[in-house]
């Protein structure tokens, strides 16, 4: 059966998302969206989806509603939907990072059928990662749904329990940034030792490149595979130590747990607005 599918927000996320499903051979005519700013909602205008400064009117339209605005403005974006919301009773997918469903439900009248996602920015050239959870509210055939327009920008996992979208965020929600980071700090050791930054950076890119691809084709563990390129007594084993002298792994630990704590404090703030 034929969805249309509507967004409240037009930004990057909307835009990964609308790119995946269109490359997928979704049709422009199944797409609503709404966006304060006439210039975000341009190309999509362009490509001939239906366009709108009034989210009413996506909510008139969508059988799925994927709520893709900043957290901050969540609440002022939904309360005032709620009497078309319980009209039409949609399914609602948010990316609102922080915001859990309850909160969402209650400014949309109650008894709504939600899937929270937090998806990655990797999900922009459709290689995203997804943690989903739903309510007991809805459907095998809504989470098929919500699977199918989120696994457009990439892999997509179910979550027990709503608690762990915080591990999802830390793991990765926030992942990519770890890694961005540790480029920049490799590029930053290879320039040190002697290399031009394009030499440096380009090296690094393309290794975390196929180390990745090679992790995710392997049938071992990223452990196992780094143990096969240790030798005993070799240059990467040196690498290896002085990174467990400094606790990398802890460091780890310290930083996801510090994220997540993070995700549940923006929980109970931002989910308490009236």
């Amino acid at each position: 059966m034929t969805i249309t599918i509507g967004f409240i927000g037009a930004g990057n996320m909307a835009s990964a998302l609308v790119g995946g499903l269109l490359a997928r051979g979704h049709q422009p005519q199944n797409f609503a969206l709404a966006d304060a700013f006439p210039a975000q909602l341009a190309g999509f205008k362009e490509q001939g989806l239906f366009t709108t400064a009034n989210n009413d009117d996506v909510f008139e339209r969508a059988d799925v509603i994927v709520l893709a605005v900043k957290p901050q403005v969540l609440c002022e974006v939904l309360k005032p939907l709620a009497l078309i919301a319980q009209a039409k009773k949609p399914l609602i997918i948010s990316i609102a990072a922080g915001i859990p469903i309850v909160s969402i439900d209650r400014w949309l009248g109650g008894n709504m059928a939600i899937v929270r996602a937090m998806p990655n920015t990797p999900a922009l050239v459709q290689t995203g990662a997804t943690g989903l959870y739903a309510n007991a509210t809805v459907t095998r055939e809504q989470k098929q749904q919500a699977e199918m327009i989120l696994n457009a920008v990439g892999l997509t996992l179910w979550v027990e329990n709503e608690a762990l979208i915080d591990s999802v965020t830390a793991v990765s929600g926030s992942g990519p940034a770890y890694f961005f980071y540790v480029m920049e700090a490799m590029i930053a050791a290879g320039c040190e030792l002697g290399l031009d930054e394009k030499t440096a950076r380009a090296l690094t890119l393309q290794t975390a490149l196929g180390s990745a691809q090679m992790a995710i084709t392997a049938d071992v563990s990223p452990d196992e595979l780094r143990r096969r390129v240790t030798s005993k007594g070799g240059t990467t084993e040196q690498a290896i130590a002085a990174f467990d002298a400094a606790d990398l792994k802890g460091i780890f630990s310290q930083a996801l747990a510090a994220c997540a704590a993070k995700g549940q404090e923006l929980a109970q703030v931002l989910g308490q607005q009236e």
